[in-house]
């Protein structure tokens, strides 16, 4: 028996992401914070879609977090053939609006323990006849985002991170996917405390966790490196590509009233 293994899974993409899988008859195990709402997220995914799911309460932001799903894992004989690193978050407003501790707390999980996550499923993955590690970056990834500095370079290094990644396993059993979602309709806007300019912008933009969730999992299982969801997404990433730096990072200074 060999599961999908999801962070941050009990709201938003990554609890569609467990829906999508579930869908396709694959069992999960989900990861999160919340403990009542993993309970209820996964107790739902067995009653309706058939099939097993359980659930590990943890703060990804405390140092031994990644070794201690390891731990829970082993100790439940619980194999992972699917490794999905979701969990992250932002802080929006200036740099030095937060302490020293709440930027490594951000960096802990939107990098740190993706990075471990991976370097200690690896070996196991190795010895499963097909494995998948997707990791879910973020169209801020492409540039700098006064406002969302320490977000948009943790995002940076994700992308960056699964490209190197994808390349080095690309002879092995394990495809590596990163996502790069732009605005969604989850509680990422309120957690990251962004400003009502910046809620009005992504209201008219918006995709459904579902709708990111179907194109995480098929590029996934369709062994694509990288992929942006979404048609204004993917224009908006190239137009910075294309476009000088400083007025991309101008544009997005003031959509987080920076400028």
């Amino acid at each position: 028996m060999s599961y999908a293994l999801i962070t941050g899974a009990s709201k938003g993409i990554g609890k569609a992401i467990a829906q999508e899988l579930a869908k396709r008859n694959i069992d999960v195990l989900l990861i999160a914070r919340n403990e009542t709402l993993l309970q209820q997220a996964a107790a739902t995914l067995s009653e309706q879609y058939h099939i097993k799911a359980d659930y590990l309460s943890i703060d990804l932001t405390q140092p031994n977090a990644a070794n201690a799903i390891l731990d829970w894992c082993h100790k439940n004989n619980y194999s992972v053939h699917i490794l999905i690193n979701n969990a992250g978050y932002g802080l929006s407003g200036a740099f030095d609006k937060y302490s020293l501790q709440e930027q490594l707390d951000n960096m802990q999980v939107n990098m740190t323990v993706p990075v471990q996550l991976t370097a200690l499923f690896l070996p196991s993955l190795k010895l499963q006849p097909k494995s998948y590690i997707l990791n879910i970056a973020s169209s801020a990834a492409y540039q700098a985002v006064p406002g969302l500095s320490l977000y948009a370079a943790s995002k940076s290094f994700i992308l960056h991170f699964s490209r190197g990644l994808s390349y080095e396993l690309r002879k092995t059993n394990i495809s590596v996917t990163v996502v790069s979602p732009g605005s969604t309709d989850t509680d990422f806007a309120h957690r990251a405390n962004v400003g009502i300019k910046a809620l009005k912008t992504a209201e008219k933009v918006n995709m459904q966790p579902t709708e990111v969730a179907t194109i995480a999992v098929d590029a996934m299982f369709s062994g694509k490196k990288e992929i942006i969801t979404g048609l204004i997404n993917k224009l908006g990433a190239f137009f910075v590509w294309l476009l000088p730096k400083t007025l991309s990072e101008k544009v997005a200074a003031s959509i987080y009233d920076l400028n």
